[in-house]
């Protein structure tokens, strides 16, 4: 009983010293990572929060991907496959709003 109530009690101490982190998406995290000196927090952000408006979780984290190698971006645009073109008009998409949404960053 005794070992119940100190842990809850240093869990109520403890929560709120732990600092609140906003979890990066996947094109934030890979635009940071990124050697691209456009590539400032404010930007990064920006992209990432268009992309979580304009495309599910697996297509960012499928876009974060050409980040580290952007022949896979030239892959998926020439793929004659549906999916990849479907894809691809999405991205595009995402690309021109990102891109109106972000420019004066």
């Amino acid at each position: 009983m005794k070992k119940t109530l100190f842990a809850a009690i240093a869990i109520t101490l403890i929560i709120p010293v732990v600092p609140v982190s906003a979890t990066a998406g996947p094109i934030e995290s890979a635009c940071l990572r990124s050697d691209r000196a456009q590539a400032t927090r404010a930007m990064c952000r920006c992209i990432d929060s268009v992309a979580r408006r304009t495309l599910t979780r697996a297509e960012q984290r499928r876009a974060a991907r050409f980040f580290r190698d952007p022949q896979l971006a030239q892959d998926v645009r020439m793929s004659r496959s549906a999916r990849d073109n479907e894809f691809w008009t999405r991205y595009r998409s995402f690309g021109a709003a990102a891109e109106q949404s972000c420019a004066q960053r």
